[in-house]
């Protein structure tokens, strides 16, 4: 319940981002922007996302650490908020640039949400079943994605009168409805016990891992609240607490950069396009403004199933197999949308087009079972507690500037070269799954302290071989009446 409650912050972060796509083929909308070209289109998409740099560079990390995760989302969802009521007023001849300032607002809200939820929700989870419900986390993602594109075609009707003027207004203001209701529950929930923990409150910690696990006694979660106290202190003893120990900490920065750069991919894959101009690309293939958000309320839809089909096999298959399967089924896609309108231009053959639009909702099928939710339960798993907010937020950074960059490519490139610019992203992706299987080692089923070992062992393992090296292969053997044992070069013994 806990993490359902988390993915309704999530819900306000899809819808803001869905409902956006469809307010840029409302008329009324085209009119009070002054009909936007298509670098202006792409500066008002892209400006969100720095926004959402800047927050998870400077503000997400800091304000986790400080107010914790509760707390934190509540932040976000006020400043979606403020950043919504902005965009909002957008009209006259300042309407572009309080569209602008609007969605840039926006952005540092929902970065903060973006992070923080997964956070949560890694941290109060046991390990065998992590996944699944730190997927949740894309799972009131992709609902809120789907809603605003449901929404967006239900107010396209409404385009005459005083529908010309409030319809996108109205319809971009209903998240303040399941923003107000997180707000409210906000105080009702526990706080992790692993932040508590970092901030030295361990009573509440055993009281708020006693109140998740289900059990009045909190004596009964002593064990694992002593393995996250063991974790905390040693890392307080071996690593610095700021945020440049990511950079400067070889072991830490194997991590931070392996987040990163699959925060980069994900949004590299072509995920923001899809999102932002599924509209626009449907109207490209032929089909009129209202099937248009028809066919996007029909695909955002479709997420939802993806997720929850995730949901059942990210801790089944790992995180590495739903990763290298979801680029793949993404790769192909992007390449029958690119080559299918060279050899059919103009919109020609109607099968091209339906084939092209029968692949955009496989390409959904594949990101909601690889990129979308596991790069954020990958990354929100992997760094250790005193540094976990920050590694996430400065990792998910790389999904910011995977996403400007998108955001500028993707309509001026639709504009001028068309359909090759499918070819860009299915490179993307076609390269990732090779960076995949060779440097990112499988998570599941691991505790959040457990994973230190594991990258640990990865990265440190040309040292250790040489070390093994400088030393003999077995110190000393002892035999019993039915048992061998062997102690190791290192120190470890063997029965």
């Amino acid at each position: 319940m806990l993490c359902i409650f988390f993915a309704l912050a999530s819900f306000v972060f899809g819808y803001n981002i869905g409902i956006i796509g469809t307010v840029y083929v409302n008329k009324g909308y085209k009119h009070d922007l002054h009909n936007p070209s298509a670098e202006q289109k792409g500066l008002i998409t892209g400006i969100y996302y720095i926004g959402a740099w800047i927050s998870f560079v400077f503000i997400s990390g800091p304000l986790n650490d400080r107010i914790g995760r509760r707390w934190a989302s509540f932040v976000g969802c006020l400043i979606v908020f403020v950043g919504s009521a902005v965009q909002i007023s957008s009209h006259g001849p300042a309407a572009l640039a309080l569209m602008m300032s609007g969605r840039l607002i926006s952005g540092t809200g929902t970065s903060i949400i973006a992070t923080t939820v997964p956070l949560y929700q890694s941290e109060i989870t046991p390990a065998s079943q992590r996944g699944r419900f730190v997927i949740m986390n894309h799972v009131g993602f992709v609902v809120g994605l789907a809603v605003a594109f449901w929404v967006g075609y239900a107010f396209s009707f409404w385009d005459t009168g005083r529908g010309t003027y409030l319809a996108w207004r109205v319809s971009m203001g209903l998240q303040y409805i399941p923003a107000l209701a997180f707000m409210l529950g906000v105080p009702f929930v526990p706080e992790s016990p692993r932040w508590l923990l970092d901030h030295n409150r361990a009573e509440e910690a055993r009281r708020a891992m006693a109140w998740i696990r289900g059990t009045t006694d909190p004596d009964k979660v002593q064990p694992e609240i002593d393995v996250i106290s063991e974790n905390i202190r040693y890392h307080r003893e071996h690593d610095i607490r700021s945020w440049k120990v990511l950079f400067t900490d070889e072991l830490l920065f194997a991590r931070l950069w392996r987040a990163a750069l699959l925060q980069f991919l994900a949004m590299m894959s072509g995920a923001t396009a899809i999102k932002y101009y599924l509209p626009t690309n449907f109207k490209a293939l032929g089909l009129p403004t209202k099937l248009a958000l028809l066919a996007g309320g029909i695909d955002s839809t479709l997420k939802i199933g993806c997720t929850l089909i995730a949901m059942t096999l990210i801790d089944k298959l790992g995180r590495r197999k739903s990763l290298m399967l979801g680029a793949a089924i993404m790769a192909v896609s992007l390449f029958i949308n690119a080559i299918l309108p060279q050899i059919y231009p103009n919109n020609t053959n109607w099968s091209a087009n339906l084939a092209c639009i029968v692949f955009i909702f496989i390409y959904t099928f594949g990101n909601g079972i690889g990129y979308g939710p596991t790069a954020w339960v990958y990354g929100s798993e992997i760094f250790p507690t005193h540094v976990r907010a920050k590694g996430l937020c400065i990792a998910a950074s790389g999904s910011s500037i995977g996403s400007v960059i998108v955001t500028q490519i993707w309509p001026v490139g639709i504009h001028n070269i068309g359909s090759k610019t499918y070819y860009i992203f299915f490179a993307f992706n076609a390269v990732s799954i090779l960076l995949i299987y060779l440097y990112y080692p499988e998570t599941k089923g691991k505790s959040l302290e457990e994973l230190d070992a594991l990258f640990v062992k990865k990265e440190s393992f040309r040292q250790e071989e040489e070390a093994e090296s400088a030393q003999p292969l077995v110190q000393e053997v002892e035999e019993d009446d039915d048992q061998v044992k062997v102690t190791a070069g290192d120190g470890e013994e063997v029965r």
